[in-house]
C-alpha cells in the first residue's frame, strides 16, 4: 500500500520540481541582465547625439609638470539612421596650431575615415586604419579611444559588479579577435566600467600588447542631453599614460545639442577653409 500511495504522488512531486527549476531558471536569467556584448552597444548608442556644437579644452601635462593647453571647437551629426557619427574638430589656439582641422566618419560596422588639415602645409592628409593607435595631437588619447569601434572585432565579457563615484558599473574585458585589430588599436585588452544608469563609461585600464597597463581612463560629469533619446555626454575625460607619467585631459567647457548641425561641415572641403 505504501507502494502505491508514493507512486500516486510522484505525478504531482515531478510536476512541483519542475515548476520549481522552471522558476529558478527565470530568476536567474533575470539576475543575470544583459550580456556584455549587449552593454557595449548600448554604450555606442548612448553617446550618439543627432548632433552637437561644443567648445572643449585640451590640456596635456608632462610628468615634470609642464602643460599644454589647446582649444578645440566641434560639430558632430549622426547619418545613415545613426549608423555614422560625422566630427570635426577645428584648433582655435594656440596660435601654432590655429586652423589645424581634424574631420571623422565614425561608421559602426567598419574602419573610420579620418583626415587631418595643417595649415603651415595647406595640405590634408588621411588616417588609415592602421594608424588609430597614434596620439591625437599629440595627446595621450589615440584616434582608436576618441571613435566608436566596430562591436564585431572585439570578445566581451562581465568580470564583476563595482561602484565609481557612486555610480554603479559593470566591469567588462573588451578583447580583439585578431593580431590585426590588436596591433592596429596598440592594446591587448581593454577593460571599461561602464555606467548601469547612463551607460557611459566612467572608468578604463587599457593594456598594451605585451599584457602591462598602458593607460587609465576616468570620466566624469556625465550630462544628459537629449532626454528623449537618453542621449549622455561625459563632459570631462583624464587618461594618464602609466609607463610615462604624462596627463591628457579632454574638458567641454560648452556644449549644445545641435541636430540641424551644417553639413558643410563635414566635408573635406569645408575641412581646409581657414
Amino acid at each position: 500500500m505504501r507502494h502505491h500511495r508514493i507512486a500516486r504522488h510522484l505525478p504531482m512531486f515531478i510536476v512541483s520540481v519542475g515548476l520549481s527549476f522552471g522558476l529558478l531558471i527565470q530568476a536567474a536569467a533575470t539576475q543575470a541582465g544583459p550580456s556584455p556584448r549587449d552593454i557595449m552597444n548600448k554604450v555606442t548608442q548612448a553617446r550618439k547625439l543627432d548632433g552637437s556644437e561644443a567648445v572643449v579644452k585640451m590640456s596635456i601635462t608632462e610628468s615634470g609638470g609642464a602643460k599644454r593647453e589647446r582649444e578645440i571647437s566641434m560639430a558632430t551629426k549622426l547619418y545613415d539612421n545613426g549608423d555614422t557619427e560625422k566630427r570635426l574638430y577645428r584648433f582655435l589656439a594656440p596660435a601654432d596650431v590655429k586652423g589645424t582641422g581634424i574631420l571623422v566618419f565614425d561608421y559602426t560596422t567598419k574602419a573610420d575615415d579620418i583626415w587631418i588639415y595643417m595649415p603651415a602645409l595647406r595640405k590634408t592628409r588621411r588616417v588609415v586604419s592602421s594608424e588609430r593607435s597614434k596620439g591625437f595631437m599629440g595627446s595621450d588619447f589615440s584616434y582608436g579611444d576618441l571613435n566608436i569601434p566596430a562591436l564585431d572585432e572585439f570578445d566581451y565579457s562581465l568580470v564583476k559588479e563595482d561602484d565609481v563615484g557612486g555610480d554603479k558599473c559593470w566591469v567588462i574585458d573588451v578583447v580583439p579577435k585578431s593580431t590585426d585589430t590588436a596591433k592596429a588599436e596598440g592594446y591587448q585588452k581593454k577593460t571599461y566600467w561602464v555606467s548601469m544608469k547612463s551607460y557611459t563609461v566612467r572608468k578604463g585600464v587599457f593594456l598594451d600588447l605585451e599584457g602591462k597597463v598602458l593607460k587609465e581612463l576616468k570620466s566624469d560629469d556625465i550630462k544628459l542631453l537629449d532626454p528623449k533619446k537618453q542621449r549622455y555626454r561625459t563632459m570631462r575625460m583624464e587618461m594618464t599614460n602609466k609607463k610615462t607619467g604624462r596627463r591628457s585631459v579632454f574638458e567641454t567647457v560648452k556644449i549644445a545639442f545641435a541636430p540641424d548641425a551644417k553639413d558643410e561641415f563635414f566635408t573635406p572641403r569645408y575641412l581646409e577653409r581657414e
